[in-house]
């Protein structure tokens, strides 16, 4: 059974803000689904989201110089 989040439990796990959040359901980044008047989003989704975008970062950008190499 799939576990879903408020779009404010996803933010403060994710440390996105709320309107990023939303954003990511907009853009089918993330999976959300309409309960009431509010948003909610699958736990997992955010989670696979969140894998990927750190491997992402690991990958790019400037990486630190090595300290150990003066």
């Amino acid at each position: 059974m799939e576990e879903w989040l408020t779009t404010f439990e996803a933010s403060r796990i994710s440390n996105y803000e709320l309107d990023y959040i939303r954003k990511l359901i907009r853009a089918g980044k993330i999976k959300g689904r309409k309960w009431g008047q509010s948003w909610q989003v699958s736990r997992q989704s955010l989670q696979e989201f969140l894998e990927e975008r750190e491997s992402q970062g690991m990958k790019r950008g400037r990486k630190p110089a090595n300290q150990n190499n003066e």
